[in-house]
Parts: structure tokens; C-alpha cells; sequence
């Protein structure tokens, strides 16, 4: 069975796995191998590529792009989350999203440096712990070592409010 569920995507991460993709369908060299020996080096790189292809297509037909969720406090993929972690007190922002596509769009986008949110996936512990919830709601989780976490949901912005509250502060 697979998932219907929608992919939040900024639109300059949507733009870079479409290039990614038409790259990955372009044309090619001949890459027959003379030596006997590569041949396996050869069908290993097509079919790591053509396993990117059908990944990059299934997301893409997924995404939901650019279109910030509402801004009705629910913790959902495209918000950035301030949760505090109940047993040390430390707050952490991130951004909910798809992690090895936003990251890397991040750093473009908002710069490199260490106010950037993280990102993480919807589908880590903490990502499906928290999605659904309200500020002022407590979460837990369980990390990989067995020990169960707990936060507590401080804030929820928008991606775009987010970035559009970062640059006021950054212009002040």
C-alpha cells in the first residue's frame, strides 16, 4: 500500500528536484564498459539511478508546493515547531518538513548560519510525536536507546511567516 499523504516543499526545493531529475533523465555518454571487471560498476550506477528516478517522481507527484499550511497553531509538515524538552528545560526550533530536500534549501534561502531552523522529517520520532499538536500540548517519544522524551509544543509558525519575521528581525 502506498501513502497518498502530501510532501511540503518550498518552491526553490521543488525547483532543485525537478532539475535533479531532468538531469537524471538526460541523455548520457556510452558508458560501455571495455574492461569486463566495470560492467558491474556500470549496472550498479543505473540502477542507483534509475532507484533515484522513481523516488524523485513519487515525491515530486506528492508535493504540495510553496503553499504555507494555516496558521491555526496545529503542528503540520511546512510549520516551524519551538518545542522544549521537558527534562532539561532547552528549547529547540525546527522547521517540519522532508529533511534531505529542505535542508540544503535552508542554507540557500536563509543563509548559513546558526539561527537556521533544522529540519525534521515528519516521520522521525520527535516529527510524528508532535504533528497534530497545539502550543501548550505535551508530547513523548521514544529515542533509539529505549528512553522516552518528553516536550512540550511552545510555538507554530508558517514557513513563510517564519522567514518573513526573520528578515524584519534581521533588517532592525
Amino acid at each position: 500500500m502506498t501513502s497518498t499523504q502530501r510532501v511540503w516543499l518550498t518552491p526553490e526545493a521543488h525547483d532543485r528536484l525537478q532539475a535533479e531529475l531532468a538531469a537524471l533523465l538526460a541523455p548520457r555518454a556510452s558508458t560501455t564498459p571495455v574492461d569486463p571487471a566495470s560492467t558491474d560498476a556500470v549496472v550498479a550506477d543505473q540502477r542507483g539511478r534509475a532507484a533515484r528516478v522513481r523516488e524523485l517522481r513519487e515525491l515530486l507527484a506528492k508535493a504540495a508546493v510553496g503553499d504555507d499550511p494555516p496558521n491555526d497553531g496545529v503542528a503540520e509538515p511546512g510549520m516551524v515547531l519551538t518545542v522544549r524538552y521537558d527534562d532539561t528545560g532547552e528549547e529547540e526550533t525546527f522547521l517540519l518538513g522532508l529533511r534531505d530536500v529542505e535542508q540544503s534549501d535552508l542554507d540557500e534561502t536563509l543563509g548559513n548560519d546558526h539561527d537556521d531552523p533544522e529540519v525534521y522529517s515528519p516521520t522521525s520520532p520527535l516529527g510524528m510525536a508532535v504533528t497534530g499538536a497545539r502550543p501548550g500540548d505535551h508530547r513523548s517519544y521514544r529515542v533509539p536507546n529505549g528512553t522516552t522524551v518528553r516536550v512540550t509544543l511552545l510555538d507554530t509558525v508558517p514557513y513563510g511567516h517564519h522567514r518573513t519575521q526573520r528578515a524584519d528581525r534581521d533588517s532592525q
